[in-house]
């Protein structure tokens, strides 16, 4: 929910539970100052991108090697302890 905090908004006295009095703002407002936000973003370029993307592809695919691992060696471990074959 946007808050309008322009006009005599600052001047009203606050609700009596003690919380300043809260108004709605019109969607053309709204999107406005999600455009300006949006402006102040420091956008990556092309090149960081791809060089971010590629750390993170990295770095998942070892996550997942890690992940396989451990549960391939303690589901071996587990079978180990409490006997059963892996085959039904």
């Amino acid at each position: 929910m946007a808050i309008d905090t322009r006009g005599e908004a600052a001047d009203r006295p606050s609700k009596p539970s003690g919380q300043p009095a809260k108004k709605r703002t019109s969607p053309a407002l709204y999107y406005r100052q999600i455009v300006a936000e949006l402006r102040k973003v420091i956008w990556p370029t092309r090149k960081a991108l791809i060089n971010y993307t590629t750390v993170v592809l990295i770095f998942v695919l070892i996550m997942v090697g890690i992940v396989a691992g451990l549960d391939f060696l303690l589901t071996k471990g587990v079978l180990a302890v409490f006997g059963g074959s892996s085959t039904p």
